[in-house]
């Protein structure tokens, strides 16, 4: 359980947090969502994107209590461990780990994707591999070198997006958006409408996926009781606006039907509008990039805090906690995730089943253990509310205990509806935990008392 010393370096500022919080998640505005078109038409998943908005609304606004009062690098990890102990911060460490570290495979085969729109000769999985050393290798060279590259590409990728809507507004008509609208060409109350919107949950929440990532670098900020919170709301509100309206134009330009099983949905959208040969469509494969490339250098970022958190508190081999020794970055556990990633970018035979792509079931993978950990979080708060009511809470979830109540509610509702639609997938989730689990029961002996490190801050 060595960490090398010193702690991680405390450099990041609050545009740095809004860039690592939107960063984060702007790739599922790029590919991963137009899945959800398939399983419950437009107008369907139209409905799924509103409940699932305010899913992450109402959460951001109560997992920042939780953050801004334990800053931890493992941030869910941290506040279930306090909360409910071993057995708590188990659940949420390894469902966040599950989370973050096979959101980044599903993204590194986009960036593959996108790639081979300009280069046809290039296999989009070793362009994938490719991502993978360039953006490991930025992550180990410094945190204020990468928060500063993630704060740079999310901006350009913002810009692009914005673009991107103003291209194809010309050829939007809602006409285009409503045909097909409701899975089974029935109404919105009849059963196949209704199931098409639960199936497709998965897909909608790709929208937000990951923003929670930013409590990771909790401990690298600079004032985390003030930049985080601004850091999160204006992040939530951001991304929320570029959801609805990628969504919505991308799917009004033509056959929407087009796009809905394909990792490059804007390009396709935009050549329907401008054509194959115009320069705006090239400028979105390139610059589009950038929208990955965040996402992808981010959650890189956020699953080797988490691994390096669930390390240093014995959860891990405590070989993933060490520190490189001038770089001050996790680089064992940066390299121990990328790993993990590039094997399931390989792993058609395992994960490519139930008709499904391989993209769209590593994505509901990620987004169970999204899930899970968005259950136990807020599960977490309403019990330090009542445990530790003591503790220094430098902001309090708003409309408490509304709001948190609704987050934890409609993540149940998810969950359910999830594993109803993905029984097998599930069943790999579940036997990944187990896997945790046991690792973490034959080295209890290894951990401190209670499961934790002083340093931890718990």
């Amino acid at each position: 359980m060595a960490t090398d010393g010193a702690g991680l370096s405390k450099s990041l500022g609050g545009w740095h947090l809004w860039g690592i919080a939107v960063g984060l998640v702007i790739s599922g505005e790029y590919f991963g969502w137009s899945y959800g078109w398939a399983q419950a038409g437009t107008l369907g998943f139209l409905a799924t994107t509103i409940l699932v908005a305010v899913l992450y609304t109402t959460f951001i606004f109560s997992f920042t209590e939780l953050t801004t009062a334990i800053p931890h690098a493992g941030g869910p990890f941290a506040y279930s461990h306090r909360a409910f102990g071993p057995l708590g911060g188990f659940i949420a460490g390894y469902a966040t780990l599950i989370e973050f570290v096979f959101a980044p495979p599903a993204i590194a085969l986009a960036i593959g994707a996108y790639l081979n729109v300009q280069f046809p000769g290039l296999s989009p999985k070793l362009a994938a591999v490719g991502a993978y050393g360039v953006f490991a290798a930025l992550n180990i060279a410094g945190v204020t070198i990468a928060a500063t590259f993630e704060l740079c590409v999310t901006l350009l990728a913002i810009a692009e997006l914005l673009v991107f809507m103003g291209v194809v507004s010309p050829g939007f008509t809602w006409g285009n958006f409503a045909a097909h609208g409701w899975s089974g060409e029935a109404g919105p109350l009849s059963a196949p409408a209704l199931g098409g919107i639960f199936a497709a949950i998965p897909f909608a929440i790709w929208f937000f996926l990951a923003i929670e990532g930013a409590a990771m670098a909790a401990e690298e900020a600079k004032d985390p009781a003030r930049t985080i919170p601004r850091a999160y709301i204006a992040g939530i509100l951001t991304l929320v606006a570029l959801a609805f309206g990628t969504m919505v134009l991308a799917g009004g330009v033509g056959d929407w039907r087009d796009l809905a099983n394909i990792n490059d949905p804007l390009p396709q959208a935009m050549k329907a509008v401008v054509g194959a040969d115009s320069g705006w469509l090239h400028m979105l494969v390139w610059i589009g990039l950038f929208g990955l490339v965040a996402s992808f250098h981010g959650i890189i970022m956020g699953y080797s805090r988490q691994i390096f958190a669930l390390a240093r508190a014995g959860f891990l081999p405590a070989g993933l906690s060490r520190l490189h020794p001038t770089r001050r970055t996790p680089h064992w556990a940066i390299l121990a995730g990328a790993l993990v990633g590039i094997a399931a970018i390989f792993s058609d035979e395992v994960l490519a089943f139930g008709g499904q792509p391989l993209t769209a079931n590593i994505v509901t993978l990620s987004v169970f253990g999204a899930i899970v950990m968005y259950i136990i979080s807020m599960a977490s708060l309403f019990r330090l509310r009542r445990t530790a009511a003591d503790m220094q809470r430098p902001f309090r979830a708003p409309g408490y205990p509304l709001v948190p109540a609704v987050a934890l509610g409609l993540a149940c509702l998810c969950l359910a509806a999830m594993i109803y639609y993905n029984l097998l997938l599930f069943g790999v989730f579940v036997a990944l935990l187990a896997l945790g689990w046991l690792y973490c029961r034959l080295t209890v002996l290894r951990r401190p008392a209670g499961g934790v490190l002083p340093e931890a801050g718990l």
